[in-house]
Parts: structure tokens; C-alpha cells; sequence
């Protein structure tokens, strides 16, 4: 294992953290030196010492193994945590240690949980840093270092596969060294055109660019404790949705879309499926809804439905109405769209509706072979034919996060946390969606949870951002002599 070439590229990282530190500085400034200007000059310090420390001490090197690069993916996630609490913890407030440290991984995973009851009563600067956290962790801490690092250098081409691996590759092709680029742009034009779009439709510009953060990176951090009700909007909550949608998709798909000016790229078995899903849940919740008179017409039902049903499976964590009384039949069908959520290849968590097209198809692929032994059978997705082999890590994927998600709801369980709640706080963490029911719900927190419930909170959103297997690499990586 090569410390030097990990040190110094978890330094970019670290580096680009120190950033945005140093712009929520700006924006103190701008608002009258706020009270936490000092915690924020003081992590910027602190934060950029620490990252730029390894380009002085150490030489530079483009030597790199695949351990290297699980490593520098685990360890970039983990230092970010920390350091992006600081501001948090410095301020005080409502931040004890542990909530500040919920809150900055909640805000660099998009999971957009939070423990603010009173979110309006926070300076304005810490909402910038809370929601850049968001626009950080969406693009990802590890893309930010590839853009910086040489396209030739073998570096980059071991970390783009890692970070930015997909399934959906129909209608979507492009050189290794290009991906990241094309997740780049697409993930900057929906900050700067929500940005504007915001902006146009009512918001100050200061609203405009956190909301936008978050729902480029389909995180859920609002500025406002009603979230996107508080704006009264229909175009907002249109603008809102349309985003999240985006947001959610193949950013390859949205990329080849744009320069092609055509949907064709669309035309995608993933996408028709995910798409298939939002729809039925949309209109399963609504019904609900409108049986229940949680709504005052079907319209209205369907609007409320549709949205919430989009901030759950993009893992969007905005909010328009409470859904702390709505029936269990309502948020039983949104259980199923947190832990599908959304596609690969976007900026949503989840086990991905890719990975759930699969499964159904290996399911029926199961039947047909049990009832013509001597038939040759594959999975096809699309124009695609996926091998057993190819389809086999796949579904040992989703069995893992079942079994995580078992885990984490029997360890919930055991704090004292309620059954049902322990189950959708689990599929919430896991799955980065951010709200989940009851007290948890869209206008609550997670203020209240214990203690260590939040620790298990954290870990679980980890593993849904870094989906499992980069940890479970450096793991066996640091244990391999013990266990053989």
C-alpha cells in the first residue's frame, strides 16, 4: 500500500472542502459577520492545512494499485466527514459533537437527514457550508481529484471505474478517461440552470444556489424549516420536481440527450422501468390520499403524490406536506421506491432500479429454465445479453444490502428505537433518501434519536454512498495476514 500516493490525493479532497469553507467565509462577510464566521475561518485553517500538507512533505508519484485506490475512495469520504463537521461543532448550537458530525455526513452522502429543529434560526453562512456539503458529496470528493489529476495517468483511470461504475450503458457510450467529464458537466449545468430557474421563479438568490445544491445532488438540505413549502409554489415545487427527475437519471443518458437534442437516448429498458415505478406509486399514493381526505381533491392528491414520491426515490429529501399521519399503506409504497431508488449512474443512492430490472429479469430467467431445462436461456436488458457471471455480482450486491439493511434495523431495535421506525430509518439511511415516518418524517428530525442510534445512522449512509464494496476491499486489504 503506497501512503504517499493516498496522502496526497486525499489531500485534494480535503482541498476542495477548504474551498467552499473559505466561500462560506465570503458569505459571512456578506451578511454582517455572522456568528459563525469564526468557526468557519477557524476549519477553513485547519482544513487546508491539513490538505495542502501532503504536497509539501511528500514527493509526487503516479503509481497506484487497486487497494491504493480503495483506499484513497474510503479514506477522501472519511476525512470529509471530518472536517466538514467542524464548522458545525465550532458553532455550537443545537451541533454537540455526535450532531455535527450526523449532520456532515448526512450532508456529503445527500442523504439530507438532519437533527435542526430550526433550521431558519442558523446563520446564513453555516446553510451555505451545510448545503455545500451537498454539492460537494454529489458530485463526489473523489471526482473532484479526478478532474485535477492527468488524463493519461493510471491513477485516474483505476479511480474512474470505482467511483463513477455503472449499469446503464444503452443508449450511453464513452471512453474510460471521458466519463468523468461528462458526469462533471451534466452535474454543473443542473446547478447553474436550477440556479437560475430558482432565482426567476422567486427565491432570493441566496435560497437559489443552496436549493439548487441540493437538488442537483439530489441531497434534500433546505434553507427554509417548512422545506419547499414554505415557498407556496407551484412552479417552485414544478421547477423542484423536474430537477429531481433530471437529477435521477443516467447523467450519460442526460449528456447524450442535450448534444443530440433528442430523447432517444431515453428510450432505455432502465429508464422505462424507473419511470414505470414512479408512475404507479405516484398514482397508488394519491388514491390513498384522496381515500383518507388527506388531500381536498384527486389534483391535488396526485401533486403531493407525485412529488413526494420523486423526493423518495431520486433520495431528494425536500418536503411539501407532513406525512406523519399518513396511513402505513402510503408509506409502505414509498419503502419500496427508498430501497430501489433511482438509476445508476445519477447522483441518487439506493440499491438502483438497474439493479432491480435485474433481479426481476434473473427471477424470470429462473422460471423459464425450471420449465424448459433444454432451452438456451440468457438475461437480456435491452439490446444488451448479460452472462451469469455478469449478472451474479449484481444480485451478491443486492442480497448484501438486504442483509445490511436486516442489520441495521435489529440494531435500531435493540436502542429502542419502534419497529416500524427502526425499519424506515434503516431504509432511509441506507439508501441516502433523508425523511423517512413518524417523528423522523418530511417536517421532522432526527434530533431526538439517541446517540448511538445516529452512529448507526452514519454508518449506514456511508455504505449506501460508497456502495459497500470500496469498504469491504479496504477491509480485507488491512486484515488480509490475519484472516489467511
Amino acid at each position: 500500500m503506497n501512503l504517499k500516493t493516498i496522502s496526497r490525493n486525499v489531500g485534494y479532497a480535503l482541498l476542495v472542502s477548504a474551498l467552499f469553507m473559505l466561500l462560506s467565509v465570503f458569505v459571512s462577510i456578506a451578511y454582517g459577520n455572522d456568528s459563525a464566521l469564526v468557526a468557519l475561518v477557524i476549519s477553513f485553517i485547519i482544513t487546508f492545512t491539513i490538505g495542502i500538507f501532503p504536497f509539501i512533505f511528500v514527493k509526487k508519484t503516479a503509481e497506484i494499485t487497486m487497494k491504493d485506490g480503495y483506499m484513497i475512495i474510503v479514506l477522501s469520504w472519511l476525512l470529509s466527514f471530518i472536517v466538514g463537521m467542524l464548522p458545525f461543532a465550532l458553532w455550537g448550537g443545537p451541533f454537540s459533537v455526535q450532531n455535527a458530525w450526523f449532520e456532515s455526513v448526512s450532508g456529503y452522502t445527500t442523504t439530507g437527514a438532519t437533527i435542526l429543529d430550526d433550521i431558519e434560526s442558523v446563520p446564513k453562512s453555516l446553510l451555505f457550508w451545510r448545503s455545500s456539503t451537498h454539492f460537494i458529496g454529489g458530485l463526489g470528493v473523489v471526482v473532484f481529484l479526478l478532474l485535477i489529476i492527468p488524463n493519461a495517468s493510471p491513477v485516474r483511470l483505476r479511480l474512474t471505474n470505482m467511483e463513477l461504475s455503472s449499469l446503464s450503458k444503452e443508449g450511453y457510450s464513452s471512453r474510460t478517461n471521458k466519463v468523468v467529464y461528462v458526469f462533471a458537466y451534466v452535474y454543473l449545468g443542473l446547478v447553474v440552470v436550477s440556479f437560475f430557474a430558482y432565482w426567476l421563479a422567486g427565491m432570493s438568490p441566496f435560497d437559489a444556489i443552496c436549493h439548487a445544491f441540493s437538488v442537483s445532488a439530489t441531497g434534500g438540505f433546505s434553507t427554509r424549516n417548512l422545506s419547499i413549502g414554505a415557498y407556496d409554489s407551484y412552479l417552485i415545487e414544478g421547477l423542484t420536481m423536474l430537477f429531481m427527475f433530471i437529477s435521477s437519471l443516467h447523467f450519460g443518458l442526460v449528456y447524450m440527450a442535450v448534444i443530440t437534442r433528442s430523447f432517444r437516448p431515453f428510450n432505455n429498458p432502465v429508464v422505462k422501468f424507473y419511470v414505470g415505478t414512479l408512475v404507479f406509486f405516484s398514482l397508488l399514493l394519491a388514491f390513498v390520499m384522496r381515500s383518507q381526505s388527506l388531500s381536498p381533491s384527486f389534483g391535488q392528491a396526485l401533486w403531493d403524490s407525485t412529488f413526494h414520491t420523486l423526493c423518495i426515490a431520486t433520495t431528494s429529501g425536500f418536503a411539501t406536506v407532513d406525512n406523519a399521519d399518513w396511513p402505513m399503506l402510503a408509506n409502505m409504497g414509498l419503502f419500496f421506491m427508498g430501497i430501489m431508488c433511482a438509476c445508476a449512474g445519477s447522483t441518487s443512492g439506493g440499491i438502483k432500479a438497474d439493479r432491480v430490472l435485474l433481479l426481476f429479469k434473473a427471477i424470470a430467467l429462473q422460471v423459464k429454465r425450471a420449465l424448459y431445462p433444454s432451452a438456451i436461456t440468457e438475461v437480456k436488458v435491452g439490446n444488451r445479453i448479460l452472462r451469469d457471471e455478469e449478472v451474479a455480482p449484481h444480485l451478491i450486491y443486492i442480497s448484501m444490502y438486504m442483509l445490511l439493511l436486516g442489520i441495521s434495523s435489529g440494531l435500531l431495535l435493540l436502542m429502542g428505537e419502534h419497529d416500524v421506525d427502526a425499519l424506515a430509518a434503516s431504509v432511509s439511511a441506507l439508501g441516502n433518501v433523508g425523511p423517512s415516518i413518524h417523528q423522523y418524517g418530511t417536517m421532522g428530525s432526527y434530533n431526538a434519536m439517541p446517540e448511538i442510534s445516529k452512529m448507526v445512522m452514519t454508518v449506514n449512509m456511508f455504505l449506501g454512498r460508497v456502495e459497500i464494496y470500496p469498504v469491504l476491499a479496504v477491509f480485507a486489504s488491512l486484515f488480509k495476514k490475519r484472516i489467511l
